[in-house]
């Protein structure tokens, strides 16, 4: 794809993506009652850059096209969403997931079932509806709520392991799993103070 098909074929994903900001922007000042509890810490946003796309693509087996990237990708767009506390995230994505005009494509919950190497985080892909002159059609956003504790070790485990080929890959592994089950201990300690969860 050239570089003006890619910029053209991203702004309606470009759309999703800031409309489901400003949703989740009004759900944090008003999910619960207490007006200085709000449940997200922040919000980073991105697009997928034309490269990454193709790059995945090929890993898929398939041609670098704006239909292929429209067919094959749901994660073109996408938000992480860190919270302060586990309750935080469900109270969110239960909202949202009852929110009539979004469709839910994908859900996985990696909080109830960790991957083995310990990464936790609550993945949901939505639909958002786009309008546009001729009418309307869903986007997705790909939303990975986590805990801050889930974000640190989740930065971590990327920065030491992405895209490197390590001898001792199963030493590692079993470390990261020992070190989010500490963060895990750690969570639920601070959770005792945790006497927000009344939503409105």
């Amino acid at each position: 794809m050239t570089e003006e098909q890619y910029y053209e074929f991203i702004q309606p994903y470009e759309d999703a993506k800031q409309m489901l900001l400003t949703r989740l922007d009004v759900l944090n000042h008003t999910l619960y009652e207490e007006a200085a509890s709000r449940p997200i810490h922040n919000i980073q946003a991105r697009l997928k850059k034309k490269e990454s796309m193709e790059g995945k693509l090929a890993k898929k087996g398939k041609e670098a096209t704006v239909e292929n990237a429209k067919d094959y990708l749901k994660d073109i767009a996408g938000l992480r969403v860190i919270c302060y506390f586990v309750d935080d995230i469900y109270n969110l994505a239960d909202i949202l997931k009852s929110q009539t005009d979004l469709v839910i494509i994908q859900e996985r919950d990696y909080i109830a079932s960790p991957k083995p190497n310990g990464y936790r985080s609550y993945h949901l892909i939505v639909g958002v509806p786009v309008y546009c002159l001729d009418g309307m059609e869903y986007f997705p956003v790909e939303i990975q709520f986590r805990t801050m504790s889930m974000d640190f070790w989740a930065s971590m485990e990327h920065r030491i392991t992405y895209k490197k080929e390590r001898e001792d890959k199963e030493r590692l592994q079993e470390e990261f799993r020992e070190y989010a089950n500490m963060l895990v201990e750690i969570e639920k300690r601070f959770e005792q103070y945790n006497d927000v969860g009344h939503l409105c």
